[in-house]
């Protein structure tokens, strides 16, 4: 229970952005006690200024501090209308709220903010020095920090910085999923096989919910305790009803049910902390959203295909079968699923051969995604690409009514529509 309570709290404060603000009031008051102490022991005259131009160098810092604040807020409403809008809903509480730019940005301004004030109220026959001096820095510190957030949030809107920032925390996801080489795993012992009937079936109590997180830990010890073996049903990211079968044991009974069902986070909504998939399914959003006919925004199809090459790449070196677990005896106590690689294959390719196989550029991609994964892949991995290759072309071949524009659509293209000689090189990794 300890564990999910801090889990919970700790996915929370990650996503919300008045955690910093909060944090900053606090500090603040501590600051500027500590200045008030300081400048009446140093008794030094920073700037020499008097009450009346303190007083005014102290207001035109509130409300510059008031505007940042202001054109912050007003741009991440902004960013995430467009983000929702143009790419995915998905990408604001995994992205945009997240975003430790944005987060420390507001921290300090409402620092600055509140500094100022209380210094103001304090300048009325006398004038801290020391103060003066430190809100100053804050004040020229707010201004740079502002312009680079202005710059920043431009950048931040593009979609391909939202996509690489996906990407880039799906390859760390994968790699604390899937924590064995492909190569080290093939010299693995056969999986366990279980036994045909449960001796015991414990289902979901509570709240229906999206399955977040399991603390596989605590699973092995419960198992260990019991002295069986624990099956967990779902998929992290599945959506669990209550009374729906959330485990089931083999081998022995657990006496203590809400002790196993403690080790799992349920939520609203799907986050990546254990899950994957999640990273494709929002890349794949986005290029479906791009390819429809409403946007007809092909080239953000593209790029998204860019980012699925990093992930399939990573996921196809690494042991997708991590489901068995077991205990310093080699017997086996924990049963857990996750994504194998014909389901990451599937989601990256399906959709987005549906849907684009008739753009000629999107196709082009696909298809060079596919051929360099089967390149550089080992041949394990090369049967589910060889059959979403086959679907590309049967694809193709339905949709163009010219044997021309079919050809042109069947030579693979990193770039898309780029130099026609290419071969689907690419850097993903």
């Amino acid at each position: 229970m300890i564990w999910s309570l801090w889990y919970r709290f700790a996915a929370y404060s990650r996503s919300s952005l008045w955690i910093v603000p909060f944090f900053a009031i606090v500090l603040e008051q501590i600051a500027i006690r500590l200045t008030d102490r300081l400048d009446a022991r140093l008794d030094w005259s920073f700037f020499n200024a008097s009450v009346s131009g303190s007083q005014a160098a102290l207001e035109a810092i509130v409300t510059l501090s008031v505007a940042f604040l202001v054109f912050t807020f007003g741009s991440l409403l902004v960013a995430i209308q467009v983000a929702s809008g143009q790419l995915t809903p998905r990408i604001i509480a995994t992205i945009l709220l997240r975003n430790n730019v944005v987060r420390y940005s507001v921290g300090m301004f409402v620092f600055t903010l509140i500094y100022a004030v209380g210094l103001r109220i304090r300048t009325e026959t006398s004038v801290n020095q020391l103060g003066l001096a430190v809100v100053t820095v804050l004040g020229l510190g707010s201004i740079v920090c502002f312009l680079y957030l202005i710059d920043y949030a431009a950048r931040l809107l593009r979609p391909n910085s939202n996509m690489a920032l996906e990407a880039e925390v799906g390859l760390k996801v994968i790699d604390s999923v899937y924590t064995r080489p492909l190569a080290r795993a093939q010299r693995n012992q056969p999986y366990l096989p279980l036994p045909s009937q449960a001796d015991q079936a414990i289902p979901h109590r509570g709240t229906s919910g999206i399955v977040l997180a399991v603390n596989l830990e605590q699973l092995l010890e419960e198992a260990q305790r019991a002295d069986c073996v624990v099956e967990f049903m779902a998929y992290v990211g599945d959506f669990v009803g209550v009374d729906e079968p959330l485990f089931q044991v083999y081998g022995g009974r657990i006496a203590d049910e809400d002790a196993l069902r403690s080790a799992v986070v349920f939520g609203t909504e799907r986050t990546m902390e254990q899950d994957p998939m999640f990273a494709f399914r929002i890349l794949v959003d986005i290029a479906v959203k791009a390819l429809s006919k409403a946007v007809n925004d092909p080239t953000t199809a593209v790029l998204a295909i860019d980012q699925l090459h990093r992930l399939l790449r990573k996921v196809g070196r690494r042991h997708t079968r991590n489901d068995q677990i077991k205990d310093a005896a080699g017997a086996l106590r924990v049963v857990w699923r996750t994504p194998n690689w014909e389901d990451f294959v599937l989601v990256a390719t399906a959709e987005i051969r549906f849907y684009g196989a008739e753009n000629v550029q999107v196709a082009r991609r696909l298809r060079a995604m596919l051929e360099n994964l089967i390149q550089t892949l080992p041949e394990r991995r090369h049967a589910a690409l060889r059959e979403q290759l086959d679907l590309l072309d049967r694809a193709i071949d339905k949709t163009y009514a010219f044997a021309e524009d079919a050809n042109v659509a069947r030579i693979p293209d990193s770039q898309g529509l780029g130099a026609s000689g290419s071969t689907g090189r690419s850097a993903a990794s």
